[in-house]
């Protein structure tokens, strides 16, 4: 049995919250948590919401038992970019590509 939620255009960059997620995968959720309350930037505190999502959707099911979860994988795929443009030199203008991630976790007992 495994418990899931997912988090679609979240405005952080995909490669930036791989490495976060790197962190806290296939850890007991109550590590999992601690680690990214510690770390305090965006990311993680909203990734830390996902994770509680997850577990809130463990404890609806009332199959599984709360205090044994792990996660057992966290995907970080991109979602769309949003395209903005910056003036430069000579009347020109630069593309700014500010990307967005669609995070999905996975709990599981162990």
């Amino acid at each position: 049995m495994e418990a899931k939620a997912i988090l679609r255009h979240t405005r952080v960059s995909p490669q930036k919250t791989r490495l976060l997620a790197d962190k806290v995968r296939n850890k007991p959720i109550a590590d999992a948590l601690t680690t990214l309350n510690l770390l305090g930037t965006k990311r993680a505190r909203i990734m830390a919401k996902v994770l509680n999502s997850a577990v809130a959707n463990a404890m609806t099911t009332g199959v599984m038992d709360v205090d044994n979860l792990y996660v057992k994988s966290i995907q970080i795929d991109e979602g769309a970019r949003l395209k903005r443009w910056t003036p430069r030199a000579q009347g020109r203008a630069t593309r700014i590509l500010k990307r967005t991630s669609h995070i999905a976790v996975v709990l599981e007992e162990l």
